[in-house]
């Protein structure tokens, strides 16, 4: 593959995935993006460098992700990462390897997840209790899902002082405890990626829901975040800069 001049030259790693075959179309389908490495599990990550990439699209496993994130900015490609399972201790090992290169990192490409997320911020400062569930295909292995961890530090933060989680606590029923709020998990088949969010109030409750139906809904966020990489100096974490 050979990349057209003035086109942005776009390495896909982890492209033998569902994700990353998705991304592979849509950087090819797009006329500002040319698809010049597909690197799958038994290529090594020199393809990228081999292509001249401008920028590498990470979607592989919890697993490699950090490994490989890291091994781009220092070999200084930009770098947008999409696959889960990265801590905070992982942002700031990464955000310290940039510099020749940026980094942004979604937890969800989702134009209406990142909607979803700012909407729970605001609707924290009123209704502070809440709780989240997470719906995701039957193949992620990370639970709960990077959306699910961002969005309840988000309303964490957002309303303030440590609330405990109303009712009892501590029960496999109750989900996982994240930054004071419940969060819950479910994997079946035939999904892609939901997330419901309840808050409840005297009286009433609050519930906002996002679904993606199909890979094609992260997309467009995925071509932004690769059209905008290089202008971001250091570390991004969220598109929500973006839009």
């Amino acid at each position: 593959m050979s990349a057209t001049p003035d086109m942005l030259r776009v390495a896909v790693i982890g492209a033998s995935g569902r994700m990353g075959s998705a991304v592979c179309r849509a950087v090819a389908d797009d006329p500002d993006t040319e698809l010049v490495a597909e690197v799958r599990s038994r290529d090594g990550l020199d393809l990228v460098l081999d292509a001249g990439a401008d920028v590498a699209v990470e979607f592989t496993l919890p697993s490699s992700v950090r490994r490989n994130a890291a091994w781009l900015l220092e070999h200084g490609v930009h770098t947008v990462v999409g696959a889960s399972g990265l801590d905070d201790d992982d942002l700031e090992a990464l955000g310290g390897l940039t510099g020749p290169a940026n980094c942004l990192v979604a937890p969800n490409f989702a134009l209406g997840a990142v909607l979803l997320m700012r909407f729970a911020e605001q609707a924290a400062r009123v209704l502070p209790d809440a709780e989240i569930t997470e719906l995701h295909h039957d193949g992620k292995v990370d639970a709960p899902s990077g959306t699910a961890l961002r969005t309840a530090r988000l309303v964490a933060a957002a309303r303030g002082e440590h609330r405990a989680p109303p009712g009892p606590v501590g029960h496999p029923a109750r989900g996982q405890v994240v930054n004071g709020i419940c969060v819950h998990s479910v994997r079946l088949p035939g999904l892609v990626a939901s997330q419901e969010i309840v808050f409840g109030g005297t009286g009433q409750t609050l519930t906002i829901r996002h679904d993606s139906l199909d890979r094609t809904s992260f997309m467009p966020g995925v071509l932004l975040a690769v059209k905008r990489v290089a202008t971001l100096p250091g570390l991004t974490v969220g598109l929500d800069s973006l839009l």
